[in-house]
């Protein structure tokens, strides 16, 4: 699934994707937003709209 129209998607669904995505693919939230070209900020206010937080040690969203 591409990202890159994050801030069109559902909060929860995209919260869902982006965690999917840090456990199988990516060991950090700045090589997902690296390969998909997206802003991290951005993307993390999308997601804090909806309360959650990156949590770095556990590589995600809650």
């Amino acid at each position: 699934m591409d990202l890159k129209k994050f801030e069109t998607m559902d909060t929860v669904m995209l919260m869902s994707i982006v965690n999917m995505k840090l456990r199988d693919e990516f060991s950090s939230l700045n090589e997902l937003v690296k390969y998909f070209e997206i802003d991290a900020a951005a993307l993390q206010v999308k997601l804090a709209s909806a309360g959650f937080e990156y949590m770095p040690d556990q590589n995600q969203f809650r």
